[in-house]
């Protein structure tokens, strides 16, 4: 009975480090949005996207206009894995080379 007892205290106490090890693991997680990719964009809020798209610019100029942007990028089939740091900086590249023009 001490045999079974002792077993079972043992597997529970293993369960609980399991999990707490679990737990800590995705809690350690990157949810930055700069160093994300597109999947994590689609997911994300209004403000989280602004904020991400001030980080990568480095400006206020066009936010909007790179947010709809990305969005269009985000939405094209097979983008999911693409980074977003690179669709921003794509679509920041286009708008320059617009007011240059």
């Amino acid at each position: 009975m001490k045999a079974i007892k002792k077993s079972l205290l043992f597997s529970i106490g293993v369960a609980v480090l399991l999990l707490v090890i679990c737990i800590f693991f995705f809690a350690q997680r990157s949810n930055d949005l700069e160093t994300g990719n597109m999947k994590n964009w689609l997911a994300a809020s209004s403000d989280r996207r602004a904020a991400a798209v001030k980080i990568l610019t480095a400006s206020d100029e066009h936010n909007d206009l790179l947010i709809a942007c990305v969005d269009k990028i985000a939405s094209l089939p097979d983008s999911g894995e693409m980074a977003i740091r690179d669709a921003v900086s794509l679509c920041y590249t286009g708008i320059q080379l617009k007011d240059s023009i």
